[in-house]
């Protein structure tokens, strides 16, 4: 006598259900596509740890990319040597990036002019002034990115600048000027002292050589206060202009935090974490098939202030508590 005999009907179910649980070879296997940005600067290539890489490396693992998981950088710098970056894009083109993170204007420029991979720039200064682009708002082109305010970032240096040394009449300004981003956003910041009513000694330098003559320059006329206008070439340098403005006890101001932690004075920018953190969005927007010709340029909206008050004290300078309660960042 047969026992519980199964109807065909229910082997049938049962085995079509079966058939469903049981993975099939490799379907639960199938590997998530992997991204590949590439970075590209004018100096050494973008590391992990930097100043602008931390914070992009974090935004864009809040929307899902982990190095090693589903995105790979592809890292280029020109190492200061700007007729290396056409050849430096070229390299990203062959290596099939889908989107390239730039830093500075002239890093900027050779991306745009590869035409072919859309592009996420920053510090590159105002891109409608240098012709980037045709506006913030539809960019156009292959480019998209965060702009700048030059002229009201310029104006708030400034004001601390005359908190600190309420005498100041007189600033140097330096900056590359062989870097047409960098030289409009002088030739702003230029404006601003002037509507302030400060005397501005414009100091531009091309190549690490010329530091010298700029201080040359100082020493003739002694500036009150220094303004160092920061991109690849003042940046690699502002261990002479620490020094100079440390042995004539001068104040400066400079333009990123990490500035300050490495020894300069005071900087007033960006919020580098929320700024590369919506360079980051640009990016996750791009590789989810977004075109940068209709995402606007972004523009700051969060701001940090930073003072060093060990570089305060050895200058002789006593920073007011009103100033310092201003701080975002002390380094003590």
């Amino acid at each position: 006598m047969r026992n519980n005999p199964m109807k065909r009907r229910e082997f049938i179910v049962l085995l079509g259900g079966a058939a469903i649980a049981w993975p099939r070879p490799g379907a639960a296997q199938t590997p998530a596509k992997v991204y590949r940005i590439g970075l590209l600067t004018a100096v050494a290539p973008m590391a992990d740890s930097s100043p602008f890489g931390a914070p992009l490396l974090g935004g864009l693992a809040k929307h899902g990319y982990t190095q090693g998981r589903n995105l790979i950088f592809e890292r280029r710098g020109a190492e200061g040597r700007l007729d290396r970056l056409p050849r430096l894009v070229e390299e990203l083109a062959a290596s099939r990036v889908d989107v390239i993170v730039v830093s500075g204007y002239p890093a900027t420029l050779a991306a745009k002019l590869g035409k072919t991979i859309p592009v996420v720039a920053i510090a590159a200064g105002d891109p409608v002034a240098t012709g980037l682009v045709e506006s913030l708002a539809r960019p156009g082109g292959n480019l998209t990115g965060m702009s700048d305010l030059a002229t009201e970032l310029t104006a708030k240096r400034l004001e601390l600048l005359k908190d600190l040394a309420p005498g100041l009449r007189r600033v140097a300004m330096l900056w590359n000027a062989a870097d047409l981003g960098m030289t409009l956003r002088y030739r702003e910041s230029e404006e601003a002292a002037k509507a302030m009513g400060i005397i501005v000694q414009p100091l531009g330098v091309r190549e690490p050589d010329d530091f010298e003559q700029a201080f040359a320059g100082m020493n003739r006329e002694m500036p009150d206060a220094i303004l160092m206008v920061s991109d690849a070439l003042t940046t690699l340098n502002r261990k002479k202009v620490f020094e100079f403005a440390a042995a004539h006890r001068l104040p400066a101001i400079y333009e990123f935090n990490f500035l300050v932690r490495d020894g300069a004075l005071m900087s007033y920018s960006m919020d580098l974490d929320d700024g590369l953190g919506r360079a980051a969005a640009l990016v996750d927007r791009i590789l989810k098939g977004a075109k940068p010709a209709d995402l606007p340029f972004e523009q700051p909206t969060r701001f940090t202030f930073a003072i060093n008050l060990k570089t305060a004290k050895a200058i002789g300078l006593t920073v007011p508590p009103t100033l310092l309660a201003r701080a975002d960042e002390v380094i003590e």
